[in-house]
C-alpha cells in the first residue's frame, strides 16, 4: 500500500475512533475492506490515538480563535495524525508530511481545511 493510501486510510479509521469510540483494531479493520493489513497504516492510527494527550498541546498552542472539539472532526483527526508524524516520524521529510496533509485535506475536507491545515502545520513545524 502507498503511503498516501495508508495516510487516507488512516484518516478514515481515526474518524470513526473520533466520533463512535471505535476500537482502534476494529477501525482499521473496516477501513481495510478486506485488504492486507498495512504497516504504516496501523503505526499512524496506533501512534496517534496513544500519543494523543501529547499531540493535542500541540495542535491546540497554533488554533487561533478556535478549540480542538471545534474543529471539523476531519480537520481535527488530518491535524492529529500529521501532528503525530511530525513529531514521531524522524524518517519522512517535514515538507512531506505537511503536503500529504493538505492534499487530504483537499479530497476530504471543506473548501477551507486545506488552508487551514497548511496555516496551522507551518506554525508547528516552525516550533518542532
Amino acid at each position: 500500500m502507498k503511503r498516501r493510501t495508508a495516510r487516507e486510510k488512516a484518516l478514515q479509521a481515526l474518524f470513526q475512533i473520533d466520533v463512535s469510540s471505535t476500537e482502534p483494531s476494529l477501525a482499521i479493520d473496516h477501513v481495510l475492506e478486506g485488504e492486507a493489513s498495512d504497516e504504516y497504516l496501523n503505526q499512524l492510527v496506533l501512534g496517534v490515538v496513544e500519543q494523543k494527550d501529547a499531540i493535542d498541546p500541540l495542535i491546540s498552542k497554533h488554533l487561533e480563535k478556535w478549540t480542538l472539539d471545534r474543529l471539523a472532526t476531519v480537520d481535527r483527526n488530518l491535524l492529529r495524525m500529521a501532528a503525530y508524524e511530525l513529531k514521531f516520524s524522524r524518517d519522512i521529510p517535514q515538507n512531506v508530511i505537511l503536503d500529504e496533509a493538505i492534499e487530504i485535506a483537499k479530497i476530504y475536507g471543506d473548501d477551507q481545511s486545506s488552508k487551514f491545515i497548511n496555516g496551522v502545520l507551518s506554525k508547528l513545524k516552525e516550533t518542532l
